[in-house]
């Protein structure tokens, strides 16, 4: 009973935020970008929230802290480190700057006004909208699977109580919205992570006993052989880690920040939040050893481990109501936050790069932003569709969408920022070898390999990309001194 208050609570507040957030949205740039006016503490929290969904408390902490034993610290750590503090120190005022210089609100137009193409806008706007789709069913599916277990819900109707209620308040409120709901859910999502951990820990007979049964029975649950080799965990970590660099629901983030003074300190902010959730997630799933056994370990029809069920089924069994109340709200408050950001960008890639970009430049802001709202309704159902139909794992879904869309984007819009030699020729070519690369090695390599696979295709295109400029016609002088002023 405490639980579904608890969660009745949280829904109708998000609700409530919903409604406050419409408003203060009358403009295209309130609904994407909540008018470029995020403080310090608003931006970490969003950049965090979004980075951090059920995918990783879910599909990631339950197959990684089983399968990867106390390795799976290294992908918690290296997100904080590479994946959060690193991206805001290298990649946020540069951002933010040229993006303004160039009058831009989104990945695609970026790339089109920097590169001064006529097309790349169109490709970059359909590869988010087709692409984010398995990214934000992957979120749905993780979702739905922790509340058939814990609350005794059909996944199918969890699935239909999420659509709405994130639905309701992103359509509503548009980022001024998700921005305040990413500011309260970051703070639960904090609290549910420490206690989560903390009563694991206590269960397990204390700091020193549980992670030593852990260590012991990691060895006697999984095989030499089955183990990951340092090139998969070095793959995973950079894939969750520096893949976020080219994800567009990301880089958002810095365009909307209120002005370059607030950049260090969310730096910290989003470092810290990052490390504590990063560390009790993965904590959580190594302890998974000491509470299950390769009998009791949740299995697939088939005998396998069900690596998506191991933590709904660990805090169903362990944690006591009342905590376990807030870890849903941890979970359902990264989840929302995540699918949000997507939902705007996704809406955005054809609301504004493709309607308002190719076919109707004139059409007026009310129009704007009443199709971004029903776009966003459109992707969220999509996104429902995709999660009913149980493609493969979580995992493989989410490297397959790392992959292809920070493998085409990172490239161009990272050399983009830094180096005035990226020719638009260089551009293209940095796009589509990423894309292609995450499609081709994940289909051929298969799932244990889609993180390295997706690793390959952000790597290679920052190799092609500067060669092939090397030999292509420049950017006209006076637009590179206007994106780089």
């Amino acid at each position: 009973m405490a639980s579904l208050v608890l969660l009745l609570l949280f829904l109708l507040v998000m609700i409530c935020v919903g409604v406050w957030g419409s408003r203060r949205t009358s403009t295209l740039n309130d609904f994407f970008l909540g008018g470029r006016s995020m403080g310090a503490w608003m931006s970490a929290f969003a950049y965090g929230t979004t980075y951090f969904s059920a995918v990783v408390f879910i599909g990631f902490a339950g197959k990684q802290g089983w399968g990867f034993g106390f390795d799976a610290l290294y992908i918690g750590v290296g997100n904080a480190i590479l994946g959060a503090m690193l991206a805001w120190i290298f990649l946020a005022r540069r951002t933010r700057r040229m993006t303004q210089n160039l009058d831009t609100m989104t990945m695609p137009e970026f790339l089109e006004a920097r590169y001064d193409s006529d097309h790349i806008k169109m490709i970059a706007a359909v590869l988010i909208f087709i692409f984010l789709l398995p990214y934000s069913a992957s979120v749905f599916k993780g979702l739905g699977h922790l509340f058939e277990t814990t609350f005794n819900i059909s996944f199918d109707f969890a699935l239909i109580i999420l659509v709405a209620i994130t639905g309701i308040y992103l359509v509503l409120g548009g980022y001024f919205a998700v921005a305040m709901t990413d500011f309260i859910q970051g703070f639960i999502m904090l609290a549910g992570a420490i206690g989560m951990l903390i009563v694991m820990i206590v269960k397990a007979g204390g700091f020193p006993e549980a992670f030593q049964v852990a260590a012991t029975n990691f060895e006697l649950h999984v095989e030499p052989a089955a183990r990951p080799s340092a090139l998969t965990i070095a793959s995973l970590v950079f894939m969750t880690s520096f893949g976020t660099w080219g994800m567009p629901q990301m880089v958002q983030k810095f365009y909307a920040v209120k002005n370059e003074d607030v950049i260090k300190k969310a730096t910290v902010i989003t470092t810290l939040f990052a490390l504590v959730i990063g560390v009790c997630a993965y904590g959580t799933g190594i302890l998974s050893h000491v509470f299950f056994d390769l009998n009791t370990v949740p299995k697939m029809p088939n005998g396998s481990i069900n690596y998506d069920m191991i933590i709904p089924t660990l805090l169903s069994t362990q944690l006591p109501e009342l905590l376990l109340a807030v870890i849903m709200l941890l979970i359902l408050s990264a989840s929302m936050s995540t699918l949000a950001s997507m939902i705007l960008v996704s809406s955005s890639s054809i609301t504004i790069d493709l309607y308002k970009g190719y076919l109707k430049k004139d059409v007026s802001e009310k129009n704007s932003v009443l199709m971004m709202r029903v776009l966003s309704a459109i992707f969220i159902i999509g996104s429902y569709l995709i999660s009913k139909m149980q493609i493969g794992f979580i995992v493989t879904l989410m490297s397959l969408s790392w992959g292809v869309l920070s493998g085409g984007f990172m490239a161009p819009y990272i050399l983009g920022i830094y180096s005035k030699k990226i020719t638009k020729a260089g551009a293209y070519a940095g796009l589509y070898t990423g894309v292609a690369t995450a499609i081709i090695l994940t289909m051929t390599m298969g799932a244990a390999n889609s993180p390295l696979a997706a690793s390959i295709a952000m790597v290679l295109p920052f190799i092609v990309t500067p060669v092939v400029s090397m030999f292509t016609p420049k950017i006209d002088p006076a637009l590179i001194e206007k994106a780089f002023k």
